[in-house]
């Protein structure tokens, strides 16, 4: 089974303005943290220690459907 994670932006003020979400499906913590390492920008590899922080203290929701792991929207400043 996966899960809906909506993921925090990691990157602070004032690189990101207003900060954003991303959804991503995954079945655990440590895929979701490796979908958005494949997902995120090269100016935001800085910031790669903050995103595990960001994955466990997101809500997550049980999907009924077995979906591919991806990053399914988002919105970041």
């Amino acid at each position: 089974m996966k899960n809906l994670y909506l993921v925090d932006y990691w990157v602070p003020f004032p690189s990101s303005e207003y900060g954003g979400m991303v959804a991503v499906v995954a079945k655990d913590d440590d895929e979701c943290h490796d979908v958005l390492l494949a997902w995120r920008d090269d100016v935001d590899s800085q910031y790669d220690k903050l995103i595990m922080e960001r994955v466990v203290n997101s809500p997550c929701y049980a999907l009924s459907e077995d979906l591919k792991s991806e990053v399914v929207e988002s919105f970041t400043t």
